[in-house]
């Protein structure tokens, strides 16, 4: 009996001080206890899954509830209005949510508000593709994003760190939104698009790595809401990516 209470006394020691068993341990020499990061992580996903499926449904009524897609390509005054605001609310949204995203319960509202209105902006997107295109660029996104995750979750267990792309990722997006303004006023029609779509999935599918790699080691237990944010905004973006190149491959 003298025995067991040692060694339960040893385990709850090891919880209390946040010494954490090697075989337990999310990657070496890990600090904190891995149940508290465990949860942090399982809620971070659980959000990204309510903003995914958010965005699927509004998405799906673009595509799927004609009047929607006749009402926005109109070309009347109001449908050009309702097109610039749905462009521009997830920029004008996403300021106050990095302010106000350690504060509950505002940081929740603007979040499901931001998520809403770049469930718009893909709804936009999708409903001027065929559903074939949406449909396979969906598919080869969640493939990767899985690829990925899972990946990144192995490599942190054997000791792998991710923490340097930062700086080339940085630059990296910087390169591609210049080449995006060249697009607008040097156009190179589909083949730019490709380009385009390829480069965006490469630098994305980076910012995945990075930002699931900071998930595992780097953000604090307040930051779920900027973790959220930031794996939920690479996987958008990776998906209007793939569909930029099934989008300019199609015939």
């Amino acid at each position: 009996m003298g025995k067991q209470n040692q060694c339960n006394g040893g385990k709850e020691g090891d919880i209390e001080t946040g010494h954490t068993p090697a075989a337990a341990a999310l990657y070496p020499n890990m600090a904190e206890n891995p149940s508290f990061r465990w949860a942090f992580i399982r809620k971070v996903y659980s959000i990204i899954l309510i903003q995914l499926l958010l965005t699927v449904a509004v998405a799906s009524a673009f595509i799927f509830v004609r009047p929607i897609s006749v009402f926005l390509f109109a070309g009347t005054p109001v449908s050009w209005a309702v097109l610039i605001l749905i462009i521009i609310a997830p920029l004008i949204t996403m300021f106050p949510m990095f302010y106000f995203q350690e504060r509950h319960p505002i940081n929740v509202f603007l979040l499901g508000l931001f998520t809403i209105f770049m469930a718009c902006s893909i709804g936009l997107a999708c409903a001027t593709k065929s559903g074939k295109v949406v449909l396979e660029a969906a598919v080869l996104t969640i493939a990767v994003v899985v690829a990925i995750t899972l990946y990144t979750f192995w490599a942190a267990k054997r000791g792998y760190d991710f923490n340097f792309l930062g700086p080339f990722l940085t630059a990296a997006i910087l390169i591609l939104l210049i080449y995006w303004a060249i697009q607008i006023f040097f156009p190179l029609g589909k083949i730019g698009q490709t380009i385009y779509g390829f480069l965006g999935s490469i630098i994305f599918s980076g910012f995945i790595l990075y930002d699931t790699d900071n998930l595992i080691k780097r953000y604090t237990y307040d930051q779920y809401i900027s973790a959220a944010i930031a794996l939920y905004l690479d996987i958008i973006n990776l998906f209007t990516s793939i569909l930029s190149i099934f989008s300019g491959m199609d015939s």
